[in-house]
C-alpha cells in the first residue's frame, strides 16, 4: 500500500472496511454503516514513527495507522470506522504534547493539520478549524484590526489542542483562559456524531469539551471572541533580588490592574543562582507611549528593560527562543515539564521551598520557572481546575535539558510526580500539560466536584471509551 494516497474514497462501504482492516491488521471484516474513511490510513513506518513521538520526546507509543482528515465529515467517518474496528483514536494538532497524551498505541492517530481553514472573521469573532495554529489565526485577524483576547506565549500550537486543555497566556490575568473565549464548537463525538455545541445548544457537551482533554469529542471547528487590536505593546521586564519582593510587586500590579499582560519568571543567572523577573505589557495606540513613571510607581526595583513593539512583534517574541533551540539541537531534547497552579495564600512559601531544592541543571540553561498571579473570577471553564481562592499563581517548571539523556529525563519525570504529590497536598492543582503518569484515581481527585460532569459526558458521547487514550482517565 502506498502511503498518503486517498485510495479509499470511492470504494464501497463493505469493500473499504474489508480492505482497510485487512491492510492494517491482517484480518478481514464485514461491512458496517460507516462511510469510507478519507484520507487513506497510512501505516508506513515513517508515518507511524512520527506519530509515536511528540514535543516531550519522553513517551513512545506507535499507532497502527495515521490519517489526515480534511473536513469535519471525514473526522466523523474515521471515528465511526475506528469504532467499528475496535481501535482507539487520538487527535493530534501540532504534536506539542509532552507526555504521549495525543498518542494511540496500536490505534489511529488523527493528524488534524489539514483541517486548518479560517472560515469567517467578524467584528467580534472568528470561526476557525481546530487544526489551525494560533499564529495563523493571529495573522488573519490582525490584518482586519482584530485579535483573540488570550494568546499562548508560543503561537504554533493548534486551536483544538489548547482548547482541549485550557490555553493560558499573558492576558489571562485580565481575560481568563482561551476556553473562556469560546462562543461555539463543532465537534465529533466518540460515536462519530457531528454536533454543534454552545452555552445554549448541548451545553453539557460544551462544558465537557472545553478543557475536557478530548475525552468525549474531537473539536473540529471553533468560534472565538475577538477584540480590537492594539497598535503597540510597551513591554517591561523588571528585576528583583528575591522571590518575596517579586511576589509583592506582582500582587500589587495585579490588584491595581496596571498592565494588560502580566507574567513573571525565575531563571538561572549563569552562576548557580537565580534571577527573579516581573514581565508585563501595556497596550496602546498612537505615537505617545504610556507613562512609564506611573506604571512603575512604588515598585521595589526600577532596574527595568523596556521595549516597544507592535502587537504582532510582541505576540511572536517566543519565536526567537525557538530559533535558538532549533539551532543548538535542544528543541528535540526531552521536555519533562511540570505545570501547576498554587493557591495565592501560600504560593510564596511553596514556591520558595521548591526553588530552594532546585539547581540550574534541573531546568537547563534555557529553562525557567514561570510564576505570576492571576484572578480566578475571570476563569469560567468548568473543567479548568484551579485552587479555590481569588488569586492563584501558575507555577511551572519549564525544563529544557541541555542533552537528550533519556535517563535524566526519566529521573525528572519521577521528580515531577513527587513534586505534584507535595504541591497537591498544599492545595496546588495540576495544569494537565505535564510530564508524569496519572491514574484514573488521580484524575478523579484532580477534577473533584466536576468529575461527574466529565464522567457522565464520557458515558453519553464515548461509551466505548476509544477517544484519546493517552491521558488514561478511565
Amino acid at each position: 500500500m502506498t502511503p498518503n494516497r486517498r485510495t479509499l474514497l470511492h470504494a464501497g462501504v463493505g469493500v473499504t472496511a474489508t480492505l482497510a482492516s485487512a491492510t492494517l491488521s491482517g484480518q478481514s471484516s464485514g461491512a458496517h454503516d460507516s462511510r469510507s474513511p478519507e484520507p487513506l490510513l497510512a501505516n508506513d513506518a515513517e508515518s507511524r514513527a512520527a506519530a509515536a513521538q511528540d514535543f516531550g520526546h519522553i513517551v513512545d507509543r506507535r499507532p497502527r495507522a495515521v490519517c489526515k482528515p480534511a473536513t469535519g465529515g471525514e473526522v466523523a467517518d474515521i471515528v465511526r470506522w475506528a469504532k467499528a474496528q475496535g481501535l482507539k483514536v487520538a487527535a493530534r494538532g501540532q504534536g506539542h504534547a509532552i507526555y504521549g497524551r495525543a498518542m494511540a498505541e496500536d490505534g489511529i492517530v488523527m493528524d488534524l493539520g489539514m483541517l486548518a481553514t479560517i472560515h469567517r472573521i467578524e467584528p467580534d469573532r472568528v470561526v476557525v478549524d481546530a487544526g489551525a495554529t494560533w499564529h495563523k489565526v493571529l495573522d488573519a485577524t490582525l490584518a482586519k484590526g482584530l485579535v483573540p483576547l488570550v494568546l499562548t506565549n508560543y503561537l504554533d500550537l493548534s486551536v483544538g489542542g489548547t482548547l482541549a486543555v485550557g490555553g493560558i497566556g499573558g492576558s489571562s490575568s485580565r481575560h481568563g483562559f482561551q476556553t473562556d473565549q469560546v462562543l461555539e464548537l463543532d465537534v465529533v463525538t466518540g460515536e462519530g456524531v457531528e454536533l454543534t455545541c454552545s452555552p445554549t445548544s448541548h451545553p453539557e457537551l460544551f462544558d465537557a469539551v472545553r478543557a475536557g482533554l478530548a475525552q468525549c469529542a474531537i473539536i473540529v471547528r471553533a468560534t472565538l471572541r475577538l477584540m480590537r487590536a492594539p497598535e503597540r505593546v510597551r513591554r517591561f521586564q523588571l528585576s528583583y533580588p528575591d522571590l518575596a519582593s517579586l511576589t509583592a510587586d506582582q500582587r500589587r500590579v495585579l490588584e491595581e490592574a496596571r498592565f494588560d499582560q502580566l507574567q513573571g519568571a525565575v531563571v538561572p543567572d549563569g552562576t548557580g543562582g537565580w534571577r527573579y523577573q516581573l514581565e508585563a505589557g501595556v497596550f496602546y495606540d498612537g505615537k505617545m507611549p504610556p507613562d512609564d513613571g506611573a506604571l512603575l510607581a512604588g515598585l521595589v526595583d526600577k532596574r527595568e528593560t523596556v521595549s516597544d513593539l507592535t502587537f504582532g512583534e510582541d505576540a511572536n517574541a517566543f519565536a526567537k527562543l525557538e530559533k535558538i533551540l532549533r539551532a543548538n539541537g535542544q528543541w528535540l531534547n526531552p521536555h519533562p515539564w511540570l505545570l501547576t497552579y498554587l493557591p495565592g495564600s501560600n504560593a510564596l512559601k511553596i514556591a520558595s521551598d521548591v526553588i530552594a531544592e532546585l539547581s540550574s541543571d534541573d531546568l537547563g540553561p534555557f529553562g525557567r520557572i514561570t510564576y505570576y498571579p492571576m484572578f480566578t473570577d475571570v476563569c469560567r471553564t468548568p473543567l479548568l481546575r484551579l485552587p479555590d481562592e481569588r488569586v492563584v499563581f501558575p507555577f511551572n517548571l519549564i525544563r529544557i535539558p541541555a542533552s537528550a539523556d533519556r535517563a535524566n529525563a526519566e529521573r525528572l519525570v519521577m521528580r515531577n510526580r513527587e513534586l505534584y504529590e507535595r504541591l497537591r497536598s498544599a492545595g496546588g492543582v495540576l495544569y494537565p500539560v505535564s510530564a508524569f503518569p496519572m491514574s484514573p484515581n488521580d484524575w478523579a481527585d484532580h477534577f473533584g466536584v466536576r468529575w461527574s460532569l466529565l464522567r457522565e459526558a464520557k458515558e453519553r458521547h464515548d461509551p466505548a471509551g476509544h477517544l484519546t487514550p493517552g491521558y488514561e482517565l478511565f
